[in-house]
């Protein structure tokens, strides 16, 4: 399997590190993995957004996901 080497912020970071604490995942490699592959999966199906499409968005997006600055939603 190819190994690649990224930088994330520190809060995702904690809250990679807590899933796995809580026993969601066996460790922080299948954590992010597991994560990485379910985003992949919710782009495919909602595909990039064109330049139409986003002047009609939710309103979220200058909050952040659901609102929140520091939480993302897969």
């Amino acid at each position: 399997m190819p190994k690649v080497e990224i930088t994330i912020p520190e809060h995702l970071e904690m809250q990679i590190a807590q899933m796995v604490e809580r026993g969601e995942f066996v460790n922080r490699e299948e954590a992010i993995e597991d994560l990485l592959s379910t985003g992949i999966k919710a782009y495919k199906t909602s595909g990039p957004m064109d330049e139409e499409e986003e002047g009609m968005g939710t309103g979220l997006e200058d909050d952040g996901m659901m609102g929140h600055d520091d939480e993302y939603v897969f």
